[in-house]
């Protein structure tokens, strides 16, 4: 699956960008913590979950896709899709409509921002989504996060309840929003 537009490209994500990945998100997801949270947290958080291994685990992984944006040869803006039932309480308890798909990270280089490739990223997931046979996507943003859920409102996602996000030993409060998806692909 390929989204071809000018200067920018969007594509499933492969073993042999598991460098790129992880070097894009070390970068921006710094840029999604609530002011104050500890960069030795922010550290321990990508080490963890957003290095080229838990990247290489994410794309074994038959439950998510990864896609990657693409400008002048250079990783730009990444989503991760989760397929599946909501493992979080607080989440499942509000995400109802089921199958659903998560929205787990959105993330583009803050010298893309505003330029559409979020936008590309999103609609790009949410078409896998469909495809795949959801009925909803939901993600978390932290509530400190008024741009992102801006971005994620003009994108038709509301917010239907609370969750907690643990970076490091902190614990930050994240909004849950969802979005139906019309038009959902039905398997026969």
């Amino acid at each position: 699956m390929d989204d071809t537009r000018p200067d920018v490209t969007v594509a499933l994500a492969r073993p042999d960008d598991l460098d790129a990945l992880g070097d894009l998100a070390a970068r921006t997801f710094p840029m999604a913590c609530p002011p104050g949270t500890r960069r030795a947290h922010i550290d321990q958080f990508v080490a963890e979950h957003l290095s080229s291994q838990a990247f290489a685990r994410y794309l074994a992984d038959s439950t998510r896709r990864v896609l990657l944006a693409w400008s002048d040869q250079v990783a730009v803006g990444y989503v991760m899709m989760v397929a599946g039932d909501p493992y979080d309480p607080a989440v499942a308890a509000v995400v109802t409509d089921r199958p659903t798909t998560e929205l787990s990270k959105c993330y583009a280089d803050a010298h893309v921002h505003g330029s559409g490739v979020a936008e590309r990223l999103v609609t790009a997931a949410l078409d896998l989504a469909r495809a795949d046979g959801a009925r909803t996507c939901w993600l978390g943003v932290n509530q400190l996060n008024v741009r992102a859920q801006r971005f994620y409102a003009k994108q038709g996602f509301t917010v239907v309840g609370t969750k907690t996000f643990d970076v490091g030993d902190e614990v930050h409060d994240d909004y849950v929003m969802l979005r139906t998806l019309a038009g959902t692909y039905e398997a026969t």
